[in-house]
């Protein structure tokens, strides 16, 4: 399964994430070879986890996503209908949105590199990993744009680089090259 993921250039958290309920999956099923599952038991282990285990929706369709790689890509062997699944439900909450008050305060507890990132994050809307992998070439300063690189999905995109960024992350550009040239 990790090869077919790996050749479909899926990135390796989705690996890692398939991999993960595939295990359950399978242990779920007390050691039953793949190949003789019914569709039945791909029923009981999703029903078995918005009930019993209490995951979230996105979670459960994580898994069945998994589940469907392995017997559509990897087994070659297609379900027929998966039936009578108990969905786990989508919360009825609203996301929780820090006020700018909230977001100085928490910034304020912040320095160094980690403020930079949470700073160009909360500017620019990038994803927290995405932040984590820029690269100086990444930053257009002329443009006042970020090159965001394989993002979700795999793809590039550009994102704005928030004014206020503009001195901070110069100055943390001029304090790193100092022990780079070294």
């Amino acid at each position: 399964m990790a090869e077919a993921l790996r050749t479909r250039h899926y990135s390796r958290r989705t690996e890692e994430a398939n991999l993960h309920w595939i295990r359950r999956f399978l242990a779920l099923r007390n050691g039953t070879p793949p190949r003789e599952t019914a569709e039945m038991d791909v029923n009981r282990f999703l029903t078995h986890l918005a009930v019993g285990a209490k995951v979230a929706g996105s979670t459960q369709n994580q898994s069945l996503a998994g589940v469907l790689f392995l017997y559509t890509t990897v087994l070659e062997q297609a379900l027929d209908r998966i039936e009578g699944v108990v969905r786990a439900r989508k919360p009825k909450r609203l996301p929780v949105v820090l006020t700018r008050d909230e977001v100085e305060a928490v910034l304020a507890q912040l320095d160094g590199a980690p403020r930079l990132v949470c700073m160009l994050l909360y500017g620019s809307g990038m994803r927290l990993l995405e932040g984590l992998g820029l690269r100086v070439k990444d930053l257009d300063f002329g443009g006042g744009k970020i090159t965001v690189r394989q993002g979700n999905g795999q793809k590039d995109r550009v994102t704005m680089l928030p004014g206020a960024m503009f001195q901070p992350l110069q100055d943390h550009l001029v304090r790193l090259r100092e022990p780079h040239a070294a």
